[in-house]
Parts: structure tokens; C-alpha cells; sequence
């Protein structure tokens, strides 16, 4: 399953990354040949690159490829830093949830009542919004399943 949804999501990262390349290179035509920028490709490409970094955020979570210091647990023993290990997944799984899930969710809900829209796209500012608690979703899955292969 977590070899599905890691292809699924760097697939989807490409294809964003692919959007906004030929939106950046639309913008620039149009702006520069044409003397007419295009309304619509700053403000597209500010969005797409909110996902990319909130996607790609999760895709390296779940990857374990993201920075980390590990200066102190290099020091300890083995058992102890697996002690570490888990005690700092929790913290993530803990942070991810109230700030992503719970704090993400009730910014798209308040977005949504209120009807924001985005100014050139005319889009629900609730769907731009909306990959927040999506990405919390999928770091939690990671770490909770990092947990799981850790006890075993």
C-alpha cells in the first residue's frame, strides 16, 4: 500500500511540477512576445507551488528524506536511539495532526463558508487550501506505519 501511494504521489508531483513549468513559460510569452501578460499564470503558479511544497513535504516524510539533526542521537546507543526515533515520530504524528489535520481542515471549512474565492482563477480558495489536511493525512500515515515496521 505505501509503495502505491508513494507512486501515486510523486506522479502527482510531476504533473504539478509539468503545470506550473508550461504556465511560468505561458507567462513569459505572453508577457514578453506578445505584450499582453496572461491575468490568470501569476496567480496559478503561486497555487501550484503551495501543493508542490505541501505535497512534496509528505512525499519525503514518507520517504525519510527530510533534514534532520541527529547529532544527539549519533551519541547514544543503539536502543537509545531507537528510543529517539520513536519519541520524535510521535511528536510528528502529534504536530501534523493539529496543525495539518485539525488547523488545515478548519481553514478550508472557514474558506468555504465564507465563500473566498481567488481573485484571477475565480477558484474556491477552500480547494487551494484543501491539500493542507490531505498532506497531514498522508505524513501521519507514513509515520504511523514507520511506528508500526519500527516494533517489529
Amino acid at each position: 500500500m505505501r509503495n502505491k501511494i508513494d507512486s501515486v504521489l510523486g506522479k502527482t508531483l510531476v504533473l504539478i511540477m509539468s503545470v506550473m513549468v508550461i504556465n511560468v513559460l505561458w507567462q513569459v510569452f505572453t508577457r514578453y512576445v506578445t505584450g499582453n501578460p496572461s491575468s490568470f499564470t501569476d496567480e496559478l503558479a503561486r497555487y501550484l507551488m503551495i501543493w508542490i511544497g505541501v505535497l512534496g513535504a509528505a512525499y519525503v516524510s514518507g520517504r525519510n528524506l527530510h533534514v534532520a539533526i541527529d547529532i544527539l542521537p549519533l551519541r547514544q546507543s543503539k536502543k537509545t536511539q531507537k528510543k529517539l526515533k520513536i519519541i520524535v515520530t510521535i511528536l510528528i504524528i502529534l504536530f501534523v495532526f493539529f496543525a495539518f489535520v485539525i488547523g488545515g481542515s478548519r481553514l478550508v471549512y472557514i474558506s468555504y463558508v465564507l465563500g473566498q474565492q481567488s481573485p484571477a482563477l475565480q477558484l474556491p480558495l477552500a480547494l487551494v487550501y484543501l491539500i493542507i489536511p490531505i498532506s497531514g493525512l498522508l505524513i501521519m500515515y507514513y509515520k504511523i506505519s514507520d511506528l508500526k515496521n519500527s516494533n517489529s
